[in-house]
């Protein structure tokens, strides 16, 4: 975990002070704050005033409303904190049945082991910081692709066994190969031969630039090779200069 530079903050909720006293002492080794909450309804007041958390852990139960009400309003408000729910043994064959509803990423027992508890955060954490990683890299992907989609030039990136991976609303014009579809298109067998030999060309020397024509139209192609491990692939920028 030495790769997380934000603050770690744990939202630990129940109705007895002396379970929350225990908790805060198993993780004194720890550099986390640790906030403590009486109730569900003191927990959404914290999340909603000191937040974000990135892990709440909540025991089972507790008057007016229980912990999987109340990871469920958690999860519906704050999707992204990790929930983990505390309770003693009799109340696992309950909780295993409401689990889904509150999105619960783990069931720690009563009475807990300090060690255990303090493992099971630190999963908690990577499960938290890979979510946050997907959710960063599906934004990035996502502004890409509305870049790409607007720009003026044609882009399409053919992939190592010689198939379209992706194109832009104009390289799928120039293409005649529909943009939202295009898992397994041949760009030769959509177009003139000359560009599936230009990509050939472009594997080679590794950067190419070229005219060719597409649809009857003159295009301007810039080709670069682009690595990553072992996994190849060709980028084609098309411009179109006239017919």
């Amino acid at each position: 975990m030495s790769e997380r530079a934000e603050q770690i903050r744990i939202l630990c909720v129940d109705d007895e002070r002396n379970i929350l006293q225990a908790l805060e002492r198993s993780f004194l080794d720890d550099n986390y704050e640790i906030v403590n909450a009486g109730s569900g309804a003191e927990g959404l007041q914290a999340l909603e005033e000191a937040g974000p958390f990135q892990v709440v852990i909540s025991d089972y139960r507790m008057p007016v409303m229980n912990g999987v009400e109340f990871l469920k309003k958690v999860y519906a408000g704050w999707p992204d904190t990790v929930r983990l729910v505390l309770s003693g043994y009799a109340d696992v064959g309950a909780i295993v049945a409401a689990i889904n509803e509150g999105h619960i990423y783990k069931f720690i027992p009563k009475p807990w082991d300090d060690q255990d508890l303090r493992l099971s955060i630190q999963k908690s954490l990577e499960h938290y910081l890979l979510q946050k990683k997907n959710s960063e890299l599906q934004a990035e992907l996502q502004f890409s692709k509305n870049l790409l989609a607007n720009l003026p030039a044609g882009v399409t990136v053919i992939d190592k066994q010689g198939l379209v991976a992706y194109c832009n609303d104009r390289a799928g014009k120039l293409l005649d190969i529909d943009p939202r579809n295009t898992s397994g298109a041949d760009p030769a067998a959509c177009v003139a031969e000359s560009l599936g030999t230009l990509v050939e060309q472009v594997r080679r020397e590794k950067s190419v630039s070229a005219e060719i024509t597409l649809g009857g139209a003159s295009c301007r192609v810039r080709g670069q090779v682009m690595a990553r491990g072992e996994d190849e692939a060709v980028i084609l920028v098309l411009l179109e200069t006239g017919t």
